[in-house]
């Protein structure tokens, strides 16, 4: 994978990428369905300081209209995001 590259350092929250700084490449397809627990945000708690974002393995957290969501289709379920959640707006609920 190839890193775009910017032309100026973040300074604020607000310079952060809403999407993964890398180009389309290995996930390109959706889950193929193995995933047993998946991250639901509860909009109340979560006070968007990112660091689900941060922390993704897969990129699948982003800012949409200000609030932080989840691109299930390419989630694995890892639970990385539950465990760095200060605030606890994440939980890994069972999938359906």
């Amino acid at each position: 994978m190839k890193p775009f590259l910017r032309e100026k350092v973040p300074s604020g929250i607000d310079d952060i990428p809403n999407v993964t700084a890398y180009e389309a490449g290995y996930l390109v397809t959706k889950n193929s369905g193995w995933r047993n627990f998946r991250p639901v945000i509860d909009t109340q708690k979560c006070v968007g300081c990112l660091s689900c974002y941060l922390h993704c393995p897969d990129g699948v957290i982003f800012r949409k209209d200000g609030k932080v969501a989840i691109d299930y289709d390419f989630c694995k379920g890892c639970g990385i995001c539950e465990k760095i959640c200060r605030p606890g707006a994440i939980v890994m609920e069972a999938e359906k």
